[in-house]
């Protein structure tokens, strides 16, 4: 086996961000993720800038090691071919909103009579039951609702957005977890199951130490800035020419803070020799430290620091994230062409696995690229019997 998912079919009716996450997610894998768009406009996100002759940028980070088949579910012969599909694969994906597929004639439990073995992938806003089900959902309102935007801005200030799609992002990661998980169980049962993840459970689920900090002391996190809510000193610090974050997680690591700083004599110092007493002190405590800091450039510091062992790194931009030397060795950011957009750069593949090894096989596709391809190698289709198929409309 040179894949992990080598063997498993995935049929990919997702759009936009948290189910082509997903299916990206098990592509990278390994698995054949055949991408089912609607005709003519296919996924949303295909009109989604920035582009590259013409192509989304947005759209080819996402859906790289899939092919894009042509579809139209709500003609009676698109549907009737997609339950012939369902019956040569081992993984649907949906993220539409709960009930759609259902009105459709193509919910879990009749495509489970089709197919008992297969595993149904449903990603969707708030899930498939609860009084919010059938409500709409983006990332930003389930990051709103989710209570991350509440603790995440500057000190004081109002309650902000985190930068990259969180609510999608994760909710793409359980939904790949979820599949995984079910294919296992299949291995021992030989029988599938319906996976239902709603985003705004994921947001709840990401929440850390803020539940635990209400649920036991009763009060109510609020945004907190770049410091860390329970550990000091785990924060950024402005130094000669920019910042650094210094994250000095336990009582061992501040020892070593305080003597790279030449300040052994706070390592004793009742006031903060262990990490509860540096919360309480934190006021004292803070200006103590970021008078040293700023002594020196942050590159030095990074030396300084790296030498002693105590974690740290630059707040990077992300031209320097790209350019970054670790990023770089790990090959997270990898360049793929791509046949219309031509050479183009995304983030490469973070799990390593050491011998069935993750890849990036093909770009994302033009939309319909693989239609015929596909019809032939599942179901032995001749020209005639495709053109048949063109003629009702529904590619």
């Amino acid at each position: 086996m040179k894949y992990a998912l080598e063997n498993i079919k995935v049929l990919d009716l997702t759009r936009v961000l948290a189910g082509p996450y997903a299916t990206m997610i098990l592509g990278d894998l390994g698995a054949d993720i055949i991408k089912v768009e609607m005709p003519v406009t296919g996924d949303d996100s295909r009109q989604f800038g920035p582009y590259v002759n013409e192509e989304s940028a947005y759209f080819m980070s996402l859906n790289r090691n899939k092919r894009s088949i042509t579809m139209n579910l709500k003609e009676e012969e698109g549907k009737k071919l997609f339950r012939e599909m369902i019956k040569k694969v081992d993984v649907v994906v949906e993220n539409y909103r709960p009930g759609t597929m259902e009105k459709l004639g193509l919910g879990y439990e009749e495509l489970a009579k089709i197919n008992p073995k297969l595993v149904y992938a449903a990603s969707s806003g708030f899930g498939h039951s609860g009084p919010y089900s059938k409500r709409a959902a983006y990332d930003a309102v389930v990051q709103a609702m989710g209570g991350i935007m509440s603790v995440t801005g500057q000190k004081d200030g109002k309650p902000t957005r985190v930068g990259s799609s969180i609510g999608d992002i994760n909710a793409g990661m359980f939904t790949a977890i979820g599949i995984l998980a079910a294919l296992m169980s299949r291995n021992e049962t030989g029988k599938g199951q319906k996976v239902d993840v709603a985003m705004l459970d994921c947001q709840v689920a990401i929440l850390e130490n803020a539940v635990a900090r209400y649920t036991v002391t009763g009060e109510v996190p609020k945004p907190g800035g770049n410091r860390h809510p329970a550990i000091v000193p785990f924060e950024d610090f402005d130094t000669a020419d920019g910042e650094i974050m210094i994250a000095a997680g336990n009582d061992v690591l501040w020892s070593k803070l305080c003597t790279t700083m030449g300040k052994e004599e706070l390592i004793n110092d009742e006031r903060f020799k262990t990490n509860p007493l540096r919360n309480e002190n934190y006021e004292i405590l803070r200006p103590l430290i970021s008078d040293v800091i700023k002594t020196k450039k942050t590159e030095e510091w990074q030396n300084i620091l790296d030498e002693a062992g105590v974690p740290n790194g630059p707040i990077n931009t992300v031209d320097k994230v790209l350019e970054d030397p670790q990023v770089k060795a790990r090959d997270m950011i990898v360049e793929v062409e791509h046949p219309v957009a031509g050479k183009t750069k995304m983030p490469g593949i973070p799990v390593k696995l050491s011998d069935t090894k993750g890849e990036i096989r093909r770009p994302a596709p033009v939309l319909g690229e693989h239609t015929e391809e596909i019809l032939k190698e599942l179901f032995n289709y001749n020209d005639e019997e495709i053109q048949r198929l063109k003629d009702s409309n529904i590619f």
